[in-house]
C-alpha cells in the first residue's frame, strides 16, 4: 500500500504539526503521497478512479489505520472541504481534520551530480552487512550513518561506531564511476533498507551536493547527507597478521551466547584465550558469578588472550554466511578481523576491551 510505505518516515511526535500529515496530491487521476520529517522524504504514487485535481494534507497514521481496518477490497471515497476530509466506505464514515497543502514544507533536493543504477538485491545486501555497526547519537556525527564509497567499479559500504567496523565490497559490472563518498544518516539507511526488495530489480541512485535520492519503480526516496569526512577505514584494517584462529561459527556463537548470560550488564565483556588448539571463553559479573566455555579451534601462530564485548562479536558472526569463520590478530593485538575464509566481500573488525 503506497500510504503505508510513506508513513514509515513520518515521526509520531513532530515539532511541526503538519509533519505528522501526509501530503496527498491528485492530478489526472494520478494520486501522489508524500511524507517527510525534513531529513528523509518518501514519495509514492497510486491511481484514483475519479476525482477533481487538488491537494491536501491529512493525519497520516489515522488515515492509514482507517484504510487498514476496512474490509479487503473496499472502495474508498474521499471528500475534501477547507478544514476537513471525509472518508466514506460502505456504511463507514470518518471525518479527519486537515491542514493546507501550501503550508507543507518543501524538501530541499539539489540537482543530481551523478547517477548510478544497480540491483536492489545488491544494495540491500551491502546495507544488511554493515548497518548494525552504525553509531547511535554519537557526538562524532559522521559515525551516525553509513558510508557509501564508490570508486571506479568498486562499491563499498562502511559503518563504524568507534568500537567496531563493518565493511562490504563488491565489483560492479559494466559501470565506471567517478570517486565519490557520501554518508547517509541512520534513519535514512534504516528506512531505505526496509523499502528495498531482495530481487534483482534495478534501482537508481542520484547523488546531489547535499542529498541522495533512490528511485524504485513508483517509489522515490530522498535523504539529506551527513556533512563531514568519514574516518579512513583502511587505517584500522589489521596489517602484519601473525595469528589466525579458524573455528566453527555456530559453535562459537552458541558458546558466546551462553557465557554472555553472566557478563556485567553494561560492558558485556568476555575474555577469550586460545592455546594448544583450544579456545576458552570466560565471563564474570559484579555478583562474582562466573561462566566458562571450552572448544576446539585451529590456531596458526602463537596463543593469545584478549577481551571483547560479546554483543559486538555476535553481531559480526550473525552476518557471516559461512559455516567456518576466521579471527585474525596482529602481535600488537589492537583489533580482531572477522572474515568468511571463502568470501572476502565482508570484513568485520572488533576492538578489544580491558576486563
Amino acid at each position: 500500500m503506497p500510504l503505508q510505505q510513506v508513513v514509515g518516515v513520518i515521526e509520531k511526535r513532530q515539532t511541526l504539526p503538519i509533519l505528522s500529515n501526509v501530503l496527498i496530491q491528485l492530478a489526472d487521476n494520478r494520486l501522489e503521497f508524500t511524507g517527510t520529517d525534513l531529513e528523509v522524504q518518501l514519495v509514492t504514487h497510486s491511481v484514483a478512479d475519479s476525482g477533481e485535481d487538488g491537494e491536501i494534507t491529512v493525519p497520516a497514521r489515522k488515515l492509514l489505520d482507517i484504510c487498514r481496518l476496512l474490509p479487503d477490497g473496499s472502495l474508498v471515497n474521499v471528500e475534501c472541504r477547507p478544514d476537513k476530509v471525509t472518508v466514506h466506505s460502505g456504511r463507514s464514515r470518518f471525518s479527519l481534520s486537515t491542514l493546507p497543502a501550501d503550508n507543507y514544507p518543501a524538501f530541499d533536493i539539489s540537482a543530481p551530480e551523478a547517477e548510478l543504477t544497480l540491483s536492489s538485491k545488491l544494495l540491500k545486501k551491502a546495507m544488511e552487512k554493515t548497518l548494525f555497526a552504525m553509531a547511535l547519537q554519537d557526538v562524532r556525527y559522521y559515525l551516525n550513518g553509513l558510508l557509501l564509497d564508490l570508486d571506479g567499479r568498486l562499491l563499498r559500504a562502511v559503518a563504524s561506531d568507534g568500537h567496531r567496523l563493518a565493511l562490504f565490497e563488491e565489483m560492479l559490472e559494466d559501470v565506471e564511476f567517478e570517486p565519490r563518498q557520501v554518508i547517509v544518516p541512520r534513519k535514512g539507511i534504516m528506512e531505505l533498507y526496509r523499502l528495498l526488495s531482495d530481487q534483482d530489480e534495478p534501482v537508481t541512485l542520484l547523488f546531489g551536493a547535499n542529498n541522495i535520492s533512490v528511485l524504485m519503480g513508483e517509489l522515490s526516496f530522498s535523504a539529506k547527507l551527513i556533512e563531514g569526512r568519514f574516518p579512513d577505514f583502511r587505517r584500522v584494517m589489521p596489517r602484519d597478521i601473525t595469528k589466525i584462529v579458524t573455528l566453527d561459527r555456530e559453535t562459537f556463537k552458541a558458546a558466546l551466547t551462553r557465557v554472555s548470560v553472566l557478563t556485567a550488564e553494561k560492558i558485556k565483556g568476555v575474555s577469550l584465550e586460545v592455546k594448544e588448539g583450544l579456545m576458552i571463553l570466560q565471563s564474570q559479573n559484579p555478583e562474582h558469578e562466573e561462566a566458562e566455555e571450552e572448544f576446539e579451534v585451529h590456531l596458526e601462530g602463537e596463543g593469545l588472550a584478549v577481551g571483547f564485548n560479546t554483543t559486538y562479536l555476535l553481531d559480526a558472526l550473525n552476518n557471516v554466511d559461512s559455516e567456518v569463520v576466521t579471527l585474525s590478530f596482529t602481535d600488537a593485538g589492537n583489533s580482531c578481523l572477522i572474515e568468511d575464509p571463502q568470501n572476502q566481500k565482508y570484513k568485520f573488525i572488533v576492538m578489544p576491551m580491558k576486563l
